[in-house]
This record gives structure tokens, C-alpha cells and sequence, in this order.
């Protein structure tokens, strides 16, 4: 063959790789709504800058015809490489359905594992666009070795390099379980779906009548599983929150997050945060409005937006540096924590400690959610977690509490004890064992019942004159509790909050304590790793 002829073969071959499935295939894809495999690709990375590995891979089964020259496809079905992001190398697989159903065989299984070592040695994140049917049957135990040495790298990788899936369609059985160890999936609505066991199989063990969308579709598990932790409605806003995304991470653990130029003024006093916080202590208000407020162009990138609505969690920037902030949400269940909460901000705060981003916390926190479904549900051993996470994290750590910070609740909400580097409190903030309300009756219970029992003396006094008067002593009481204890200035006193500020102050004051913290160094001791309560 001379050199004419090996050109042409190049050119048939890279021909071939690039019509994946077929015209007919391709133009189902988009009438079902979904870029091709190559389409998302370009979409996703900056023009021009895809470089392909493996392009002229075929499968290796033989069995049920799939050997014959006429049915193998060159790339087999994934298309891997790597390109930028901003500028920024990233490492990223496409799973292409139009092929055998984007299957998983052996040959496209060691083309995603030569681009994960390749990622780690270089140290730039992988993205994956999961678009699959799943393990190819015909290639029985191969392609789940496939899977294993998927989930192997992934393992390795975690907290190392950055790992984003994204489901565009399919993503079914063990081929689950790589997304999920990944640090952040995002799903299309109606194209998308997870679940270990379909809709069939649960039909005929559970006798459960349950459809795909119900079953593992992109709301169910960004609303109620919390396995997604972004929701979008097409492939084109997916891609997109996908750069978004990467926008506020560093490449690898030992980066910096990437800093912007801020044209937001460090020392911007929003006078609306000093009524923010409603006078009455049981009124909600949305934290969301508190964390506008202080941000860079009032941006925040929510996290988990759908799932456990009583924390709040996700990106913004403080003078073009990238934090991560956690965050009560007392418009939606006092903000209370709950098991579900816990582990949507356990999982968080490990992210952002892992790679280097600032944590800020906005507590308002009234304790632990009661009740028996949560004691059987194990919020012990869940709030552990996320009590567990903050006091792990080394990176710069600043809580701002806007009112509420009792119980447990307190000491776990990134307080002074658990090494927060710097700890603000508002004049509205509340911090003590428990409520008022609840406090009294434990408090000052003797002298409630004598006043109870003197007006049950009162021959004279109705009853509503006599639980008046009870009422009004109760009252009293709150008052003087929270003026004696739930206050910031008892904490103050003692160190445990560094400074009470006026809400409007609040920017500058994180953007001054940042930019102090901006050389922190702070360690855990040596050993293998921890064992958090899992």
C-alpha cells in the first residue's frame, strides 16, 4: 500500500468513526431532542480544541454475528480525547447510542480507562456524557471487567481530579455506580433516566407497577433520590451548566480555584440586609436574598437546588475568588437539619475542602428535625456526617450567623469549635441550647408553677383571667432568657464569635477575612484516612 492509498484508507476509516451508527440513527437522536455523541462534544469544549484518542478502535466479540466485517464500527461507540474549557485542558468521553446502544465492551471500556490515567498523570478533570444501554450482553464477564476497571479509577481519582457526569439518556444497572462516584451529575429531564433494576424486573419481584420517568427519571433523582445534583431540559442547557460548573473548580487538588477580575466594589453595603431578618424569630425569610446580597454580581450557582430544599448549598465569588456556601434555609422548614440535608452538605463541604475552596456558612439553624422517622432513619448517625465534614475541612472556613443557632445544630453549622477560622455573628442572631419558648419551661419551670398555682387560688378568676396571667409570665420569662442568653454578645464574650456586625458590613467583612486567610495552612494528623460515619 503506498502513501496515496494509506491516505484514503485514513480518510475511509476517520469517515467511518465519525457517521457512529448512520444517518438513520443520528436523525432519531434528534428527533427524540438529543445532540449526537460528537455534536455534545463540540458543544461542550471550545471550538476547535478536541484532540480524539482511539478513533480507529473495533469491538473484539464474535458471537451473535457481531464479528463480521460489516457490523464493526470504528471508535466502537465511545468517542474519548480531550480539549479546553476557557482555555483549560479537560479530559472528557462520549457514550454514542446510535452504536450497538452505546453499549459498554471491553475495547471502549480500556478507551475510558486510558483517558482517566492519562487525566490523573496530567492532573485535569474527566467529564462523561453517559448516553448507554449498558453492559454488551454479547461480551458477557469482558464487559463488566470493563465496568470494575471504570469504577477502580474513579475511586482513585475522587478528590484528585475533578469528576462530572453528565446523563443524557440511559444509564442502567452497574453502569450506575461511575456516575455515582463521580463529584457532580446532571441529568436531562425526559431523555434521561437511572436506576440499578428497570421498571420490568421491579414489576415481576415487587409486583410494583412503576414507569421509567417515575422510576429514575432527571426530577426523581434531582427532587427525591438526591443522586442528581442539577436538572436541565435539553442537551444544549446541560452541556452548558456543565462549563458553568468547571468555572468555579480548579483543575486538580493541588490548584487554586480560578479567580476572575471583580468589578462588584469589595466594600458594596447593602442597606436591605439589615432588615432582612423579620423581627419575630418564627417568621421565614429566603437565605437565598442574604446570599445575593453579599456575593459578586449577585450571583449564586445552586447545587442540589431540587433535593432537601432546607439547606442551601452551592458556588459563588467573594472579589472574583470562588467559594463554596452552605447554607439554612428558613423559608422551607425553619432550616432545620435533617438526614437528608446533612448528607447534601456533608458531601459538599468534602468537595470543596478537597479541592481547595473556601467554605462560607450562613447559619440559622433551629436544631435537628424530630420524630421517629428520623430517629429510625439514623439522623444521628447522617448529622454525624456533615459535623464530621466541617471539622475535617482545612480550607478557609468563615460562618456568618443571621439568627438561629441552637443545640447540636450550633456546634455542627461550621462553629468556632470545630476549627472555623472566622465566626460573625448579626445583631438578630440567637445562639444557645435550646429556644426560648422551650427553654423556659425547663429554665424557669418552678416559678411558672407557682404562678400557676396562685392563680388557681383565685377563686375569683375565671379561667381565661387565670391562663392570661400564666401567659403573660411565660412572656416574661422569654424575654429574659433571651436577653440573658440567646444573644451574640454572651458568645462573644467568649470568644466563640470573633466580631457581632451589622448585616450591611457583611461582604466586606468575608471578602477582609478571605483575603487574611488567603495563606492558611492547617493539616489533619497522618493516617491512612478517617472513617466517617457512613
Amino acid at each position: 500500500m503506498n502513501l496515496e492509498q494509506k491516505l484514503a484508507e485514513l480518510k475511509r476509516r476517520d469517515s467511518l468513526a465519525e457517521a457512529g451508527g448512520g444517518k438513520l440513527r443520528q436523525d432519531r437522536q434528534h428527533k427524540e431532542g438529543k445532540m449526537s455523541a460528537r455534536e455534545r462534544i463540540e458543544f461542550l469544549l471550545d471550538e476547535g480544541t478536541f484532540e480524539e484518542f482511539d478513533k480507529m478502535i473495533t469491538h473484539r466479540c464474535t458471537d451473535f454475528g457481531m464479528g463480521e466485517a460489516e457490523n464493526k464500527v470504528y471508535g466502537d461507540g465511545f468517542v474519548t480525547g480531550y480539549g479546553r474549557i476557557e482555555g483549560r485542558l479537560v479530559f472528557v468521553f462520549a457514550q454514542d447510542f446510535t452504536v450497538f446502544g452505546g453499549s459498554l465492551s471491553e475495547a471502549n471500556a480500556a478507551k475510558i480507562v486510558k483517558i482517566m490515567d492519562t487525566a490523573m498523570k496530567v492532573g485535569a478533570p474527566v467529564i462523561g456524557l453517559n448516553d448507554s444501554g449498558g453492559a454488551r450482553i454479547q461480551e458477557g464477564v469482558m464487559s463488566l471487567a470493563g465496568y470494575a476497571d471504570i469504577f477502580l479509577r474513579n475511586t482513585l481519582s475522587s478528590g484528585v481530579i475533578p469528576q462530572i457526569s453528565a446523563i443524557m439518556g440511559p444509564c442502567a444497572g452497574g453502569a450506575v455506580y461511575s456516575p455515582a462516584i463521580t463529584d457532580f451529575v446532571l441529568m436531562v429531564d425526559k431523555t434521561a433516566y437511572m436506576f440499578v433494576t428497570g421498571p420490568d424486573v421491579i414489576k415481576t419481584v415487587t409486583h410494583e407497577d412503576v414507569t421509567k420517568e417515575q422510576l429514575g427519571g432527571a426530577m426523581t433523582h434531582n427532587e427525591t433520590s438526591g443522586v442528581a445534583h442539577f436538572l436541565a431540559h435539553d442537551d444544549a442547557e446541560c452541556l452548558s451548566m456543565v462549563r458553568e460548573l468547571f468555572s468555579f473548580i480548579p483543575s486538580n487538588n493541588l490548584d487554586d480555584p480560578p479567580r476572575r477580575e471583580c468589578t462588584d466594589p469589595i466594600d458594596r453595603a447593602d442597606a436591605a440586609l439589615d432588615t432582612t431578618v423579620p423581627a419575630e424569630s418564627n417568621q421565614p425569610y429566603d437565605i437565598k436574598d442574604v446570599i445575593s446580597k453579599v456575593v459578586d454580581d449577585a450571583y449564586f450557582f445552586e447545587v442540589h437546588e431540587h433535593y432537601a430544599k432546607n439547606l442551601v448549598i452551592g458556588f459563588a465569588r467573594l472579589n472574583g475568588r470562588p467559594v463554596g456556601i452552605v447554607a439554612n434555609q428558613p423559608a422551607f422548614l425553619a432550616g432545620v437539619l435533617d438526614i437528608n440535608a446533612s448528607v447534601k452538605g456533608a458531601r459538599f463541604v468534602r468537595f470543596c475542602d478537597a479541592f481547595n475552596i473556601p467554605l462560607i456558612t450562613f447559619e440559622d439553624v433551629p436544631g435537628f428535625l424530630p420524630g421517629t422517622k428520623q430517629e429510625y432513619g439514623g439522623i444521628i448517625r447522617h448529622g454525624a456526617k456533615l459535623l464530621y465534614a466541617f471539622a475535617e475541612a482545612t480550607v478557609p472556613k468563615i460562618t456568618v450567623i443571621t439568627r438561629k443557632a441552637y443545640g447540636g445544630a450550633y456546634c455542627v453549622m461550621s462553629s468556632k469549635h470545630i476549627r472555623t477560622d472566622v465566626n460573625y455573628a448579626w445583631p438578630t442572631a440567637e445562639i444557645a441550647v435550646m429556644g426560648p419558648e422551650g427553654a423556659v419551661n425547663i429554665v424557669y419551670k418552678r416559678e411558672l408553677e407557682s404562678v400557676a398555682a396562685i392563680g388557681n387560688t383565685g377563686v375569683a378568676k375565671s379561667e381565661a383571667e387565670r391562663a392570661e396571667i400564666l401567659a403573660k409570665a411565660r412572656n416574661e420569662k422569654i424575654e429574659v432568657f433571651r436577653t440573658r442568653f440567646a444573644n451574640p454578645y454572651v458568645a462573644a464574650e467568649r470568644g466563640y464569635v470573633d466580631a457581632v456586625i451589622q448585616p450591611h458590613e457583611t461582604r466586606k467583612k468575608l471578602i477582609d477575612a478571605l483575603e487574611m486567610l488567603q495563606t492558611k495552612r492547617d493539616k489533619n494528623p497522618p493516617k491512612k484516612h478517617g472513617n466517617i460515619p457512613l
